[in-house]
């Protein structure tokens, strides 16, 4: 990872077949991070994880949202092929230490997700290991409230103090990955959905070969 240039990052949520059939058309280009989603992990398991890594060279994230074993859960997606793993925001102190320790260890990305953290700023500084990277998100089932927003103001405060990477989740789209840059962020992450899905993000039937170039020429990363 390069600081001061955007990524997006592109999650698979769904089956095997997605990826068979989706991965392929997506560019080997090192602005791009491939994601098992937490939804895919759960149903794959570590042999998803495995899938993704041998069609995928770059950075390819185990989003598991550890809340508790880090130690072992992070040696599970490292050993899968996974070189950036997840941990939830709302773990315990201690597990996120272990977590961050751990994929240092590995020499693995450490991100934090701040899914219903009121304030992210305040739970990183008790930390005594800071993550690689810190992901402002609002969640799926979140969509639904037009009330909740991602809240890109927390960004400029961790940013502030830590020296890491922001990502930003949340009803993000092609046309809306703007807006999380000009927030400051340095990676934007997508869903792939489902054709009648009610969430934001990438329609599994859309032209990838054709969409993902587009996006990175217009993002200027």
């Amino acid at each position: 990872m390069v600081p001061n240039r955007r990524y997006i990052q592109i999650a698979f949520n769904h089956t095997t077949y997605e990826v068979w059939r989706i991965l392929p058309q997506i560019p080997q280009d090192p602005r791009i991070i491939i994601e098992a989603g937490t939804p895919f992990c759960k149903r794959e398991g570590m042999d998803g994880v495995r899938l993704i890594r041998r069609k995928w060279r770059g950075i390819l994230v185990a989003d598991l949202k550890v809340t508790d074993g880090a130690r072992e859960e992070v040696m599970f997606a490292y050993q899968a092929g996974a070189n950036a793993v997840t941990a939830a925001g709302t773990a315990p102190t201690e597990t996120l230490d272990f977590f961050m320790k751990t994929c240092a260890k590995y020499n693995v990305y450490s991100m934090v997700d701040m899914l219903n953290v009121d304030n992210p700023l305040r739970k990183l500084i008790p930390l005594k290991n800071k993550p690689n990277f810190v992901i402002i998100h609002k969640g799926r089932d979140e969509e639904v409230n037009p009330r909740k927003i991602i809240r890109y103001k927390d960004i400029n405060k961790v940013r502030s103090k830590f020296g890491v990477f922001i990502s930003v989740a949340g009803g993000l789209d092609q046309n809306s990955v703007r807006t999380a840059y000009f927030n400051g962020a340095d990676v934007a992450i997508l869903n792939i959905v489902e054709q009648y899905d009610e969430n934001k993000g990438i329609f599994e039937n859309a032209n990838f070969r054709v969409l993902i170039p587009k996006i990175l020429n217009e993002i200027g990363a």
